[in-house]
């Protein structure tokens, strides 16, 4: 798999913690798309970090 292909999953997600996605997304001039990979991408990171 190449550097830029992504996969495509589905995701639920609560109204209210869609909410703060988006509003933190905003925040930071990201898609709420964008948000949850960088967020995940740092959560991997700190993961990998620790071990």
């Amino acid at each position: 798999m190449a550097q830029n292909d992504k996969k495509q999953i589905p995701l639920r997600l609560s109204d209210s913690l869609y909410r703060e996605i988006a509003a933190w997304a905003e925040d930071d001039f990201r898609s709420i798309n964008g948000q949850i990979e960088y967020l995940l991408t740092e959560a991997v990171r700190k993961r990998k970090k620790a071990k």
